[in-house]
């Protein structure tokens, strides 16, 4: 399964937000997806079993449990895809953090000509 197919799918990319905060084992991942998504143990037991067979996750026994974890080198490998695209994006991003910087700054010097004025 190549890897977009992997996280298209929005449950797996909710598993993989949940696994990024910290190993969580089955039984929690289950019910954070259960709840937010509506869908059996099951189902969900699938969409960890397909992020473990395409490397995304990991999973490690400790006694009865098992323990999920984010595996980061697929997500370096799409990293390294898309970094061919961040050129469309990356100046946007640039000037944007710009505009940004710059109204912080203008209400920042609005808020101090304001408390001299008091």
């Amino acid at each position: 399964m190549h890897a977009f197919d992997v996280l298209g799918d929005p449950v797996r990319r909710r598993i993989l937000e949940l696994l990024a905060d910290g190993e969580r084992t089955s039984g929690a991942v289950c019910a954070a997806i259960q709840q937010e998504f509506d869908i059996s143990q099951p189902a969900v037991s699938q969409h960890l079993k397909v992020l473990r067979d395409n490397g995304f996750a990991t999973v490690r026994p400790d006694g009865v449990r098992r323990l999920y974890a984010v595996n980061t080198e697929p997500l370096r490998d799409i990293d390294a895809w898309l970094d061919r695209f961040r050129r469309f994006w990356a100046p946007r991003l640039d000037a944007l953090g710009t505009e940004l910087a710059r109204g912080k700054r203008e209400r920042q010097l609005r808020e101090q000509a304001n408390d001299t004025k008091e």
